[in-house]
């Protein structure tokens, strides 16, 4: 072998050999490379906010503080007793390019399309609906008796080659969702893996972690996820969570954005429930308008016109 085409190979070796979440040190292969913990680079408010027909919400991604973290674009979460706040929930609207999820915790939404799926979505359960080349939904609160209506809408953006596909539906009963104790934490796993399980959510693209966390007082949770799922946030519900290898605290109503790494650390001192969220980028340009995710803003104005047209879910 030539001296130059040795020098070829030593040159590309670090990139073949090793495949982990940063580039590695010189070292021998049997030296176990440590845990690199995702640190909270920054931390945002919710912004208080109203949508659909007038309900009150609480906008925690997709406000002008936190635009979106690829290929998350948007967080809202609904909660509140006080029936005047949702109740006019959110009538007939188009979606094209996206998906949504919405995860209840409390009450239940009533949904309907435009092409013929209809049902609810109770306490504990989610729905993961790709829009993809067009869909007209509704979905209309219903509250529990207390009157409570507590849940979330996420919006995941779909890659170019995707956004023109067939709509799709993953309705998630409370019962598919498993519940695991995880180190000290007991964790809802609506999609993605952890621990050696994994949520029922399934051929999405830029692989979702989307876990619900509740932590006792004193309660901690150390465990590996793909470091490949290189935009990752969470979102404290209840109570002050800690967060990476230093413990840095983040508040109720708070989201945390996370930096990169192969393992989550998360804590609590008195007490907390959060979500934590994880998904790999897509790198690809966002043209954003209302109720369309497209490319291009050429994109936009077709699914508008088609929409204005009658041709969005034709």
């Amino acid at each position: 072998m030539s001296a130059t085409t040795r020098r070829a190979l030593l040159k590309a070796a670090p990139a073949l050999l090793f495949t982990g979440c940063t580039p590695p040190a010189i070292t021998t292969p049997l030296v176990k490379k440590s845990a690199t913990v995702r640190e909270l680079t920054a931390v945002h408010g919710f912004q208080p906010s109203r949508d659909g027909a007038g309900v009150t919400i609480r906008r925690a991604l997709g406000h002008r503080g936190l635009a979106a973290l690829d290929p998350f674009l948007l967080l809202d979460e609904i909660r509140s007793d006080r029936p005047d706040e949702y109740q006019a929930g959110f009538p007939e609207h188009p979606h094209r390019g996206f998906e949504t999820v919405s995860y209840v915790l409390a009450g239940s939404f009533e949904h309907r399309d435009s092409v013929g799926n209809h049902g609810r979505i109770g306490a504990g359960a989610a729905q993961w609906m790709t829009a993809g080349r067009g869909i007209v939904h509704e979905e209309m609160p219903r509250p529990q008796d207390s009157g409570q209506l507590w849940a979330f809408q996420l919006w995941v953006n779909l890659p170019a080659a995707e956004k023109m596909t067939k709509p799709r539906y993953q309705e998630l009963g409370s019962e598919t969702i498993p519940t695991l104790i995880v180190d000290d934490a007991q964790v809802r796993l609506v999609a993605g893996n952890l621990a050696g399980k994994r949520g029922p959510v399934d051929g999405v693209t830029v692989k979702p972690l989307l876990m619900d966390v509740t932590l006792a007082a004193g309660a901690a949770m150390r465990q590996p996820i793909a470091c490949d799922l290189t935009s990752s946030f969470a979102y404290v519900l209840e109570g002050a969570a800690r967060i990476g290898s230093d413990g840095r605290e983040l508040l109720k109503g708070q989201v945390g954005v996370l930096g990169h790494g192969d393992t989550l650390a998360v804590s609590s001192d008195a007490g907390a429930r959060l979500l934590v969220l994880a998904g790999r980028p897509l790198g690809e340009p966002v043209a954003r308008r209302g109720p369309f995710v497209m490319n291009t803003d050429d994109e936009l104005r077709q699914a508008f016109a088609d929409y204005r047209t009658g041709r969005l879910t034709g």
